[in-house]
C-alpha cells in the first residue's frame, strides 16, 4: 500500500532472503562515505533510490508529464486568466528566465548519483549476502545496469528538451565544461543503455517480484533504445537537416537501425509485458465503481470496465498490469518543505483537471490543457479510445452533464481523461478515490492524486517496432485490442495516426511531431474558445528558431560564466 510517507515508490527498497545479518554488529554506519559505502545489498538500495529520486522534480514548468503535452498540439495553454504559466509554455515563450531550472538541476543530481553507482559498485563483492556466487554477480549486474539505464535516461531528458549538454561521466568529473553537440550527447545516451542491456539479466517481467516493481530491466532498456534511435535520427534529419541513420558508440562503432529492431524483437519476444485486454482498463477511472461501493461511472459499468492497477503483476489494486514497463510512481503530496514535497503525488491530475467543477466521479483542477476540438471531432467514433482517452464536458454518460462554464481561458468543452482527479461519496463525505483507497487520514484534493504516470508502455514497443520495419503487425496488435480492422499495409501515416490515439495526453505527442518534422505545420489552426466565459480565438505560434529546444536556464548560464551557450531562439 502507498502511504503518504513513502515517497519513493519507484525504488521499492528491499533486502534478498539470503542475506547475513552480521554486518549491523561489525560496519561503523556513521563513517560511511563513497569508497565504503557500495559494499552490502542496503547501501546500493539506498544509492538506486537516490538516483531515482531524481524523476521527481520541484517546480511544475519542468514536469515533463505537464510540459510535453502543453507543447504539444493536443493542448491548449488554458488556466485561470490571471495564470500565464501555461502560456509561456504553449505559446513558446520564456519571460521567466529559470522556467525549466528543476528539470536541468534534478536530471544532473540523477545523473551524479548514478555515476557514483557504477563507479563504486564495479569492485563490490556481494557474495557473503547471497547463497550463490552467481546469484551475488547477478545482483552487482543488475546494479550497474540500473545505474547505466538511469544516467541514460536522465542524459536523453535533457537532450529531448535542451540539445546538446555538458557531459559529466564520472563523480568527480568537473562541472564547468562546455556543451557537448547533440551527437556527442546522444552517443553516451546510447552507449550506456548498451551497456544496461547487457548487464541487466534476462528475467521474464512475471518473474520479477512485486517488491522490485518499478525499477528498470533489460527490456525497459531495450525500448529505450528505440526510443533514443527514432528520436536523435529523426531530429537529426528533420530539423537539422543532417540525414543520419545510426549513432555512435563511445567506443567505437555505432547502434544501427537493425541492431534497434534486434532489441525491439528480444522485447517482444521474450520480456513477458503485453497488451492488456482492455486499452480503458489502463487508466484508473475504470476502478472508480469499485472504489465507491456503487456505480458512479454508468459507462464503466456497462463496458464491463476493471482496472488492471499499477503495481505490477500482482497490484493491491486491480487485475494485474502487464502492459506498463516504466513509470512516474506517485503516493501523495504534502505542503512541507515549502511546498517542494507537492511533487510526490501526480500534479498532472490537479492541473488538468476540470476549472471550477467539482463533479461525481471527476474533481475541480485547474484547467491546464484543454484540449483541441479538432483532436476530438476528427477522431474516429468506432475507436473506443476517442472516449477513453477524452472527456467531453457536459455529456451525462460520461459523468460530466453538471458541468458549468468556468472563469477559466481556452475553454474547448473537453479534457483529457487518463490524468485527472477521480472522487467519490464515502464516510467522509465526497473525496479523492486515492484517498479512501489508501485509507489516509488527511484529504486535501491538490495533494492526492497517487495514480502514476506512465512513461513507456508494451504498446509502444509495438509501434516502434512497425515503424522501424515499415510493417504492420506491431499497428495492427495495437489496433486488434480496440477492435479495429486490421490495415493491409504499412504507411508511415497510418502509424502517425495509431500514434496520436494510442499515447493522447502521455507526453509523447511532443517528440513524434519534432522528430518527424510535422511540428511546425502542427500549429496552423485557429480554434474557438472561451476566455472568462466569452467567445475568442485562439493560435499558437510555433518558433521554428528554436529547432524544437527549451530555453537553457539563464542561472546556470551566469554560473558557467558563459561557458554554456544559449539555444538558438532564446538568446
Amino acid at each position: 500500500m502507498k502511504n503518504i510517507r513513502i515517497y519513493l515508490a519507484l525504488a521499492v527498497l528491499f533486502i534478498a532472503s539470503a542475506c547475513n545479518d552480521d554486518f549491523l554488529d561489525t560496519d561503523n554506519l556513521f563513517e560511511k562515505s563513497l569508497d565504503n559505502f557500495y559494499n552490502r545489498p542496503q547501501d546500493i538500495e539506498e544509492a538506486l533510490a537516490g538516483a531515482y529520486h531524481a524523476f521527481y522534480v520541484t517546480g511544475v514548468t519542468s514536469e515533463e508529464s505537464l510540459v510535453a503535452n502543453l507543447l504539444s498540439d493536443n493542448m491548449l495553454a488554458g488556466g485561470g486568466v490571471d495564470d500565464p504559466l501555461a502560456k509561456y509554455i504553449d505559446g513558446f515563450e520564456d519571460p521567466t528566465e529559470d522556467t525549466y531550472i528543476d528539470l536541468w538541476k534534478e536530471s544532473y543530481n540523477g545523473i551524479a548519483r548514478a555515476n557514483a553507482i557504477i563507479e563504486n559498485t564495479v569492485d563490490a563483492d556481494f557474495s557473503d549476502y547471497f547463497l550463490t556466487t552467481e546469484d551475488a554477480l547477478q545482483y552487482k549486474n543488475q546494479a550497474i545496469g540500473e545505474g547505466y539505464f538511469l544516467r541514460a535516461y536522465f542524459y536523453f531528458r535533457l537532450a529531448k528538451f535542451f540539445g546538446g549538454v555538458p557531459l559529466v561521466l564520472s563523480y568527480d568529473a568537473p562541472r564547468d565544461v562546455p556543451r557537448s553537440s547533440t551527437t556527442e550527447t546522444y552517443s553516451v545516451i546510447v552507449s550506456d543503455l548498451k551497456k544496461a542491456i547487457e548487464m541487466m539479466p534476462e528475467v521474464q517481467f512475471q518473474s520479477i517480484p512485486t517488491s522490485e516493481y518499478g525499477r528498470t530491466n533489460r527490456w525497459i532498456a531495450e525500448a529505450y533504445m528505440a526510443r533514443v534511435y527514432l528520436y536523435y535520427t529523426g531530429y537529426m534529419t528533420n530539423i537539422v537537416k543532417q540525414s543520419t541513420v545510426e549513432i555512435p558508440l563511445l567506443d567505437g562503432g555505432s547502434i544501427t537501425q537493425s541492431e534497434v529492431v534486434d532489441y525491439l524483437n528480444d522485447c517482444i519476444q521474450n520480456s513477458g509485458y503485453d497488451l492488456v485486454d482492455d486499452f480503458r482498463n489502463l487508466w484508473p477511472y475504470s476502478y472508480v465503481n469499485k472504489s465507491a461501493g456503487e456505480t458512479v461511472l454508468p459507462w464503466a459499468n456497462s463496458e464491463g470496465l476493471e482496472w488492471v492497477g499499477q503495481d505490477g503483476y500482482s497490484p493491491s489494486f486491480g487485475l494485474g498490469n502487464i502492459e506498463t514497463m516504466l513509470s512516474i510512481r506517485y503516493a501523495f503530496g504534502s505542503w512541507d518543505n515549502s511546498g517542494a514535497d507537492s511533487r510526490f503525488h501526480n500534479r498532472a491530475c490537479l492541473y488538468f483537471g476540470i476549472r471550477g467543477n467539482s463533479l461525481v466521479p471527476f474533481g475541480q483542477g485547474w484547467g491546464w490543457g484543454t484540449v483541441k476540438p479538432s483532436l476530438w471531432n476528427g477522431w474516429p467514433n468506432d475507436d473506443i479510445r476517442k472516449e477513453g482517452s477524452i472527456l467531453e464536458l457536459g455529456n451525462e454518460d460520461q459523468g460530466t452533464g453538471e458541468h458549468v462554464t468556468s472563469n477559466g481561458d481556452h475553454e474547448t468543452g473537453f479534457v483529457n481523461k487518463k490524468y485527472t482527479i477521480l472522487q467519490h461519496d464515502g464516510a467522509e463525505g465526497i473525496a479523492g478515490m486515492f484517498y479512501y483507497m489508501y485509507n489516509q487520514s488527511d484529504y486535501d484534493y491538490m495533494l492526492s492524486s497517487a495514480n502514476d504516470f506512465q512513461l513507456l508502455r508494451f504498446a509502444d514497443v509495438l509501434l516502434m517496432h512497425s515503424e522501424l520495419t515499415e510493417t504492420v503487425d506491431g499497428i495492427n496488435r495495437v489496433r486488434g485490442r480496440v477492435e479495429l480492422e486490421a490495415l493491409g499495409g504499412y504507411t508511415l501515416e497510418a502509424l502517425k495516426a495509431e500514434r496520436l490515439y494510442e499515447f493522447a495526453f502521455e507526453g509523447l505527442r511532443w517528440f513524434d511531431l519534432v522528430r518527424w518534422g510535422d511540428v511546425e505545420s502542427a500549429f496552423d489552426e485557429t480554434i474557438d474558445v472561451l476566455n472568462d466565459g466569452n467567445p475568442s480565438k485562439y493560435k499558437v505560434s510555433y518558433r521554428p528558431e528554436t529547432n524544437g529546444l527549451l530555453p537553457i536556464p539563464e542561472t546556470e548560464i551566469r554560473l558557467s560564466n558563459g561557458v554554456y551557450k544559449q539555444n538558438p531562439g532564446w538568446e
